[in-house]
């Protein structure tokens, strides 16, 4: 399958992806995780973002779409690609259909996980996350706590609440995301490739993919 991810933050984009790359082998890619590969590696490009990385900038649209068309090309993506988190914005969309053109790969849709904004508020503000950036698993202190309070039952690390998931930060990647994100889904609309899926459990979002895809 190759599918682009849509949805805001915590809509459960990063969990309904791993869930769908067990079933055939389809490869999760995040930006985040490209230009972190690509900084670990050394390659040209992979330097280049470095400089802005220990900035704080952001990496410029040029640099991401020259290190995703390295990274499509890949031995693993063959079975097929879930980008989670990627295109961001619709200039970033226009880049990746002529990359994908140009590599003659053919997107099979773009879901969108809709869940209501006050789960996502809840979702993520309860939501702990392992310090060790080896492990990195994530909790909900509500549905799904460490077996020990405040430590991580994989690694024994300490389990934080990230900056980025208080209630404040929250509120404002939600606005982000609905200026500058939220439009792909009209984008992809007029495409003819938007599945919109609405739930609060991956097991039920993924459920509908796989009758969509027809796995």
């Amino acid at each position: 399958m190759k599918l682009i991810l849509l949805g805001a933050p915590g809509a459960g984009k990063g969990t309904v992806a791993k869930m769908l790359t067990a079933i055939d082998g389809s490869v999760q890619i995040s930006t985040g995780d490209i230009l972190r590969g690509a900084v670990q590696a050394g390659t040209e490009l992979g330097r280049e973002a470095e400089t802005y990385m220990k900035r704080g900038d952001l990496v410029p649209d040029s640099l991401i779409m020259g290190i995703m068309e390295n990274r499509l090309q890949e031995p693993d993506c063959a079975k097929g690609f879930l980008l989670d988190g990627f295109p961001r914005t619709i200039p970033q969309a226009e880049a990746l259909g002529e990359l994908l053109e140009r590599l003659n790969i053919t997107l099979d849709m773009a879901v969108n996980i809709d869940v209501p904004r006050e789960v996502i508020l809840d979702r993520l503000c309860t939501r702990r996350t392992c310090e060790n950036p080896e492990c990195q698993a994530i909790y909900n202190v509500k549905s799904s706590p460490p077996q020990q309070e405040g430590i991580c039952d994989k690694c024994g690390s300490a389990v934080i609440q990230r900056d980025d998931e208080t209630e404040e930060a929250i509120l404002h990647r939600l606005e982000t995301y609905n200026e500058k994100t939220a439009p792909l889904i009209g984008f992809y609309e007029k495409k003819g490739l938007v599945k919109t899926v609405s739930g609060t459990s991956s097991d039920a979002v993924v459920g509908e993919l796989k009758a969509a895809l027809g796995l």
